[in-house]
């Protein structure tokens, strides 16, 4: 039997569930997700293995118009997306209208490669609204096809795997068999650590924070971390530990459990904040923080 191996690159606005039906296609957590706007920052690839198929799927940052330098970067992961994408998934959902930025919708339109355009949380649509909505996207993207999914749900994502399945081009696998991610394990810890941040923080507290893991020490029992919350000023740094560390204790407690999920083994974790102002406008520590400023 031929083996069929391949790029499916997710693309859409904010708060779609991309990270949604990225980690119900793997059954993993690898992509944070909150009911916040820009969660996701980075490209991650997580892997689908079977006997003869490797999927790699990617999720991307929601489309914006950037404002500064690190959303710039976040479009560039998304502008990536079309450059190697084997099967593109655009992701909708009932009531949008198309994409933040114009010029996606119309590379969109114009590319050769296979689009899925997936018009997600059905459960929270009728019949007449639904049938509607997949009018108007047949008329935007006639070589398109429609799929209606409730990721959360867990509704049709089968069908749309096998889809893909279908879909993908005769290769080898491109990464070992058993990986299912190409990020580090600090890539999740500081991915986790965020998430509690997002959830926990209001207004602009959460975009002006980065996680940097500076020690990640496994042994067979137990693994050690070390990680810093970065912030852009003082009065951003006292929020985040709160009144007598109590807030901050509250993100390393929460994330902790999740981390001990994630890599089922005991872990201790410290947190600490310190001031990097403008990190978010600084070329030389966007690259520092893994954003591509080529």
């Amino acid at each position: 039997m031929a083996h069929k191996a391949g790029f499916v690159n997710i693309i859409g606005n904010p708060n779609v569930g991309k990270s949604t039906l990225m980690n119900a296609f793997i059954g993993e957590k690898l992509s944070i997700i909150t009911a916040k706007a820009q969660t996701t920052r980075h490209r991650i690839l997580g892997i689908v293995n079977g006997e003869d198929f490797q999927v790699i799927l990617s999720d991307t940052p929601g489309i914006i118009k950037p404002a500064y330098e690190l959303q710039d970067s976040m479009m560039k992961f998304v502008k990536s997306a079309f450059e190697d994408a084997d099967i593109l998934i655009y992701m909708v959902e009932i009531g949008e209208k198309g994409l933040k930025d114009t010029s996606f919708l119309e590379k969109l339109k114009n590319t050769k490669i296979p689009v899925l355009l997936l018009l997600n949380k059905i459960d929270a649509s009728d019949q007449h609204t639904l049938e509607e909505q997949i009018r108007y996207w047949q008329e935007q993207l006639p070589s398109a096809e429609i799929h209606p999914i409730s990721a959360l749900r867990n509704f049709n994502v089968k069908e749309v795997f096998e889809r893909i399945l279908e879909l993908l081009p005769e290769a080898p696998p491109y990464f070992p068999k058993d990986q299912l991610t190409d990020k580090p394990e600090r890539f999740f810890v500081n991915e986790i650590i965020r998430e509690k941040i997002l959830e926990y923080y209001k207004k602009e507290i959460p975009y002006s924070v980065e996680i940097e893991t500076e020690e990640f020490l496994e042994d067979e029992k137990i693994i050690r971390i070390r990680s810093v919350i970065m912030v852009e000023r003082d009065s951003q740094k006292g929020i985040i530990i709160g009144h007598k560390g109590a807030a901050l204790k509250r993100v390393g407690i929460a994330a902790r459990k999740d981390l001990e999920k994630f890599f089922d083994k005991q872990v201790h974790i410290e947190l600490y904040v310190k001031v990097n102002k403008n990190w978010r406008s600084d070329p030389r520590q966007l690259r520092r923080f893994g954003y591509d400023q080529k």
